[in-house]
């Protein structure tokens, strides 16, 4: 177990170095393929290091992710670190300390579809479609459409 706690003291020194900021740790992971509008990334307490999701977690490390009450969040808007306890987790604790970015949102995730790629639409607007409904006309006594039912 000590020798352990020793190899990751000494991974985590080499992989920091005095001239390593904040950014080098968190640009190999700024986009989460699972979670497109993610605002936050979570630093997991097992590794130590900063993932989106727990799917990205479980991707990239082979362990499983060690839960806790305790989360190190770092805010991508102002990149600034704060700790929340998930425990006391109440409305006011949806937004950044620093720069007030909500960051509790519903998750948007990728799906996949079909789409026709066309020339740029303020080109050539040929491609759009008129997502208008046409509304039927107003109805008058001489409707030719009702005349059948009309003469009996």
């Amino acid at each position: 177990m000590q020798k352990q706690f020793l190899y990751r003291q000494q991974e985590t020194a080499l992989r920091h170095t005095p001239r390593c900021c904040w950014n080098c740790c968190i640009s190999s992971i700024a986009m989460c393929k699972h979670i497109l509008n993610a605002q936050v990334s979570i630093r997991s307490p097992c590794c130590r290091r900063w993932f989106d999701c727990a799917e990205c977690h479980q991707e990239q490390e082979n362990h499983e992710l060690l839960q806790s009450f305790d989360m190190t969040f770092a805010c991508k808007k102002c990149k600034k670190c704060f700790r929340k306890d998930a425990r006391e987790f109440e409305e006011s604790d949806e937004y950044c300390p620093h720069c007030d970015n909500h960051f509790v949102l519903e998750a948007l995730t990728p799906k996949p579809a079909l789409k026709i790629e066309g020339e740029d639409a303020r080109v050539d607007s040929r491609m759009l479609k008129d997502e208008r409904v046409r509304q039927e006309e107003q109805r008058t006594i001489f409707n030719v459409k009702d005349a059948p039912n009309r003469l009996g």
